[in-house]
Formats: structure tokens, sequence, C-alpha cells
């Protein structure tokens, strides 16, 4: 990594104001709208079909053009795209063109159609960038495999260059042994199963890899995994390639990039050098990293804006799911299963304070504060689909600093666990809708687009109780409190906030004061000595938004 000179300007931490604004909304493309417009190649997996890892449903950026109406309606003016780039995974994570928008979304044209309608609305759109690796179809890495050594890109790939100097092949894909094996046993009268079998193991790695694919395979791949060759950054011409990318569809006009895996790119002159010419092309470029811890080193204002904030997500599952926290599908996740776990108020409080002291507040305020995403099960899911744990989820979410990020489909009940099953369709008829969910959801991020106290305001814990917390934000022209309350029985929640009213008395809140949220009932305070909240009261399984001032 590179160190700076005590001669560089002091590093700024400068993210673009309107993210303090934006609620997001993350698309999986082929999952989400599929628009008679964009013509299908052939036959497709049933849209209404649980998802598989390989198939492909058929959802293109036209039809997400013309869901523009909905999310506007919904409170969302940022889009979060899973990568659209050519491919031949339904996640499109293995790149084949990063100057191509895959055919089967419809291509450039979808996108040019997608960012205009977007624009026009208000709405913001962020694409993802996979930058460490590519598929195994990329066309330097088929140039390569089609001419070993000969190749003018073998500079591009970490290769065992011995190997190719011998004349070796790489070994793109192993699984061809499977069908060798599986022929030759049928011709000689068997299925020869057990060989398959054992064929499919010899090609399955440990979860991040062995780094076992540079002997294996004669290339480096991404955690040892056969269709992702690892690009060689360390070579100019791939990183001008990528660096160019970046410009250019930054030229076409999308507002930023969501960068994948990261830190699998190490060197941080990399990173700054994407930050300069990205900012070069449009300084309001949002920049947001997939780092799944606190790593404030990596929002210095040299390289990134903000990151998915997972501790965030993390902290909000340990604590709104309460009693109904399903450990058995939390458990197979790779990083929630080590990381989450349940918290009550007090500890719950302790989190979000010690987030709030990590980074630079211009940061805090716009991190992409998610619930659940493409690479988790589905929040309800690991609430063991308890409608209230994802209410609480969305009201704090709404209220705290950053920007909230909803995956699609949560808001109207989806379901799925882990990769496939949390990337199923979202359902197009209202019919097949939770309606009260998505009221909900609807009326909390409107809220938060009403009070600028819940965009803008410091954040200050005022009181727990048991499972439950209340907060402050506050910002010259106002304050907000919210309280939320992930137990099974009623709750007071001690507080201190200066207000007026009568000592020692019970009260509704006041309708003017209230944010009303559909589904819980009103709460009630305790008003204190000297004009101060003694408390406020929460029944089971609900929270409140109230303005102080």
């Amino acid at each position: 990594m590179r160190v700076r000179s005590l001669q560089e300007e002091p590093l700024s931490v400068d993210p673009p104001g309107w993210v303090r604004d934006a609620v997001f909304y993350q698309i999986f493309p082929d999952r989400f709208a599929s628009s008679v417009r964009v013509p299908k190649p052939g036959p497709l997996e049933t849209w209404d079909a649980p998802p598989t890892a390989h198939g492909f449903k058929g959802g293109d950026l036209v039809g997400v053009a013309e869901q523009i109406p909905y999310l506007v309606d919904l409170g969302v003016n940022a889009i979060y795209l899973t990568p659209i780039f050519a491919s031949a995974s339904n996640h499109r994570y293995h790149t084949y063109d990063y100057f191509q928008v895959d055919p089967l979304l419809g291509g450039e044209a979808a996108l040019r159609e997608l960012l205009d309608t977007a624009h026009a609305r208000g709405v913001r759109v962020v694409l993802d960038g996979v930058f460490n690796h590519v598929g195994r179809g990329f066309w330097a890495f088929h140039h390569l495999l089609e001419n070993g050594a000969g190749s003018p890109y073998r500079s591009w790939f970490h290769l065992d260059e011995t190997a190719l100097e011998r004349g070796l092949p790489l070994d793109a894909y192993p699984q061809a042994q499977v069908r060798r094996e599986a022929v030759g046993g049928e011709a000689r009268g068997g299925a020869a199963a057990g060989a398959v079998e054992g064929a499919v193991d010899a090609v399955t790695v440990p979860h991040g890899g062995d780094g076992s694919s540079l002997g294996r395979l004669g290339y480096r791949a991404w955690w040892d995994l056969p269709p992702l060759p690892k690009l060689n950054l360390d070579e100019p011409a791939v990183r001008e390639h990528l660096l160019s990318a970046a410009e250019h569809w930054l030229h076409v006009g999308i507002d930023g990039w969501r960068l994948d895996v990261p830190e699998e790119i190490p060197d941080g002159s990399f990173w700054a050098e994407f930050r300069r010419r990205c900012r070069a092309v449009n300084p309001d470029a949002y920049l947001v990293g997939e780092i799944w811890h606190v790593a404030p080193d990596w929002l210095a204002g040299d390289r990134f804006d903000a990151l998915m904030n997972y501790p965030l997500a993390e902290a909000i599952l340990g604590f709104a799911a309460g009693s109904h926290l399903d450990a058995r599908v939390v458990r197979a996740h790779h990083e929630y299963g080590r990381q989450v776990r349940r918290l009550d108020g007090r500890a719950m409080a302790e989190r979000l304070e010690a987030l709030d002291r990590a980074y630079d507040p211009a940061v805090v305020a716009v991190q992409l504060n998610l619930l659940d995403s493409h690479d988790t099960p589905r929040f309800l899911t690991m609430c063991g689909g308890d409608r209230d744990s994802y209410r609480l989820a969305v009201l704090l979410q709404a209220t705290l600093p950053g920007a909230p990020c909803i995956y699609y489909g949560d808001e109207v009940g989806l379901e799925g666990g882990m990769d496939p099953g949390s990337r199923g369709a979202f359902p197009p008829e209202a019919a097949a809708h939770d309606r009260d969910l998505h009221a909900f959801v609807r009326a909390a991020m409107r809220a938060r687009h009403a009070e600028s106290p819940l965009r803008h305001g410091t954040l200050g814990v005022v009181g727990t109780a048991g499972d439950a917390l209340a907060f402050e934000r506050t910002e010259p022209t106002g304050r907000i409190l919210v309280a939320a309350n992930a137990g099974d029985g009623p709750v007071e929640i001690p507080l201190a906030i200066d207000a007026e009213g009568d000592p020692d008395a019970w009260e509704p809140v006041p309708d003017s004061a209230l944010i009303a949220l559909p589904g819980w009932d009103a709460p009630r305070y305790r008003q204190g000595p000297a004009g101060t909240w003694r408390s406020i009261a929460l029944g089971p399984r609900s929270g409140a938004v109230v303005r102080i001032s």
C-alpha cells in the first residue's frame, strides 16, 4: 500500500451530499421485472418457480425502468443494481466484457432508457463493479485459453508460468472430467455414478479457497473457483482497462459504483486512482465498497465514500429479531453465523454508539445501511417469517444515520434462505404482496424524507430497558425521538429529554408530535419535573417516532 508523503495535501472526507437524502433499492436484474419489449432468445426458468443456481428468469433493465413509478411511490430515490455486464451467470459476477451490457438485460439501449427514466424522476443509479476477477469467458482469458503461452494477454492473469511454457493447458473446465467418466461408464454398460461424484468432489474447495488453484488449474482463481480467474492488477494494461471502464459508464450517466470484494485488491494506489478518475468525470459519484467489517482506513478520503454497512445489519438483526431469530438459518451464513448474536437494548445501544464513533460523521451519514442482500438469507427468513421483526428493523434502518437500502421484494414479504434462495423473482401480481408490510416500509421511508433530523441530525442514545432502546436525532432545526421495543412484553424506557409538559403524569403522545407508522399503537410518555420526559411506554414488538421539537 502506498505511503503518503509529507508534501502531499491532507486527505479530506468529501462524500457526495445527495447520499444523505437517499433511500436505495437493491435490484438483482434477472429477478425483478421482465419487459415484453426485450426479446428473449429461448426458454427461461418459470418466473414464480424456486430460483436455481443456473436458471435465468428473464428480468431486464427495461423492466426496471417500467417499475420506476412503483419505486418512487415506495420512497426510493436511488437504485443499486448488481452486475449488468455481459456474463454467462444469472448474477453476472462472472464478467465477460466490462464495456457491454448483457444482451439478456436489453443491452446498452435498455440501460439508456433506465437512466433517462430514473433521472427524470430524481432517482440515481449505481452499478456494481467487479474488478478483482472475471469470468472464464472474459475475452482476454479466452484468448489465453486458445493460444497458451503465445497470448499477449498472459500478463493479465496470475499463471503457473513454468507449466505454461511446458505447453500444459489451463484447466478452466475441470468438470469436463465428470462428463468423460460418465460417458465412458455408460459405454462400458454402467452409469459410473461413483466416479462422477468423486470427480465433482475433486473440484470443490473450502469456503474462501485454499490457494490451490494456481497449481491445480494453472491460474490463480478467486477463492480457487475455476470460473473466476483473478486479474493481475500489477499489469498496467489491466489497470487501465478497468479504470477506463469505470470512467466510461460514468460518462454514460451512472451515479456511482458499488465495488465488489475490494479487499482482494489491497493495493491502495489502485483505489486512489480509481477515486480520482471517477470524481474527475462526476464529482458527485458515490463509491461504496463491499467490506463486511468496520474498516475506517478505507474511508479516510482516498478510496471510498462508504461501505456496505453489514456490521449495522448484523446488530439490527440480533436486536429486532429477538426471540424469533432463526439460529439455523443464520448459522448457515459464513459471516452472519459468526457475528450475529441476540442483543438486548443496552447491548444494541452500545453497538450503535461504537459504529457511530468508528468513522468521520460525514461518512456515517452516507453508509449503505442494508438489512440483507443477494449474499445473505432474506431478513424475514432469518427471523422465522416474523413480520414484527422486519418492521422494527425498517424502523431503525429509516431513522439511523446512513442511507437505507431495501433489498428488492423484502417490502412485500419475499423470503428465501441462502443463495440461490434469497434471489427469487419479485412477485408481479399485487395479490401476492404483503400489503401491510409494504405500507409500513412506505410510511417509514416517507417519514425519513419528511423529517430532516432523520437524515442530517446527530445520534444520541437516551435510554434503554430490557429489550428496548430509545435514541434521538438532533439538528438545530429540530429533534426526533425514536424508540423500539423488541421484547415480547410492554416496556417503559426511562429517558432524560428536555421537553415541555406537566410533571409526573402519563399522557398519550400528541398526534401533532407522533409520526404515525401503520400497525402500531400510539405510545404514552411520562412527564418529569422541569420540563423533561421521564419515560416512554411501548407495547410489545413495536416502536415509535416522535417530534420533540
